[in-house]
């Protein structure tokens, strides 16, 4: 999977400009606008923390375990519905963060939380973090599936009988060019430089092929309840985290030029953060990339 170096990268850099931006607890996964973009961020936010609570039984007494909890805010939603929440993240700002308002939060990789280690919950989530579980190199040796059928079964294995898992994730969409296509040296504005420059920003990360992938990797333990798209609600959310990192702030501006060498001395960098467009977003658009919301059901 991505290793704690890759996401370091990805999100530790931007960890302050972050939390200035959205706040302290905002949401780095996609919001639930179903459609209504009359909502704002926060509302949105709040509407899918409230889809997921209903899906797996968020509320007094329950046990919840979050894959890949970036700065907590359903460790923050599942406290205020009176229950426990355990997160775990590779990116040291998040964790950091995270501890600093409270929230029971381990330094891990997601794919090593065992029943042993962690005992039993009463449910499960994953909210953005399955599409860094599986590397290009893994790809490439054929161990996606693998890897996704691992994680599956340690998640059952700290599910009760018919405990329910909701996983949000990236996929390659219907769209997605052949892999040998993707080039950083394409021309620029064609889907194989959008898709590079996507591996740029989220270095060590390759998405399922497909929610089918998904499905398929789950079979073993869990049965699908549930599945919908939430691509363009993806669009309209990093629409508005544009929004936010772009507002004027002299705290931003002050932390932007700290990451000075650090763009002039990496080329990665430079394209990460800095190339002038949301890649992701453009992936969505047009449909190289696609976005489901998954639930599943301990079957055995």
């Amino acid at each position: 999977m991505a290793d704690r170096d890759d996401l370091e990268f990805t999100y530790s850099l931007i960890d302050r400009v972050f939390r200035l931006s959205l706040g302290e607890l905002a949401d780095f996964s996609g919001a639930k606008y179903d459609g209504d973009f009359s909502l704002s961020l926060e509302e949105a936010q709040r509407r899918k923390h409230a889809f997921v609570a209903e899906q797996i039984g968020i509320g007094p007494g329950r046990r919840v375990l979050d894959l890949g909890c970036g700065w907590g805010p359903l460790l923050d939603y599942v406290r205020s519905r009176r229950g426990t929440g355990v997160g775990v993240t590779l990116s040291c700002a998040q964790a950091a963060a995270c501890r600093r308002h409270g929230l029971e939060v381990h330094l891990l990789d997601a794919r090593q939380v065992t029943r042993e280690s962690f005992g039993v919950f009463d449910g499960v989530a994953s909210l953005g973090a399955f599409e860094h579980f599986c590397s290009p190199a893994e790809y490439r040796a054929g161990r996606q599936e693998e890897i996704y059928r691992t994680l599956f079964a340690r998640v059952a294995d700290v599910l009760p009988d018919t405990g329910r898992f909701y996983l949000q994730t990236m996929v390659f969409g219907r769209n997605m060019i052949p892999v040998d296509r993707v080039d950083i040296h394409a021309a620029r504005d064609s889907d194989a430089w959008y898709l590079a420059l996507m591996g740029r920003q989220f270095p060590g990360s390759w998405p399922p092929l497909g929610q089918e992938q998904v499905i398929r990797s789950a079979e073993p333990h869990f049965g699908l309840v549930s599945s919908t798209s939430g691509r363009l609600d993806y669009i309209e959310t990093i629409r508005q985290w544009r929004r936010r990192f772009a507002a004027p702030s002299v705290r931003k501006t002050l932390l932007k030029l700290r990451l000075l060498p650090r763009w002039l001395a990496s080329a990665d960098f430079r394209l990460a953060f800095t190339s002038g467009v949301s890649a992701n977003s453009v992936c969505f658009e047009r449909e190289l990339l696609d976005h489901y919301r998954l639930v599943f059901e301990k079957t055995r």
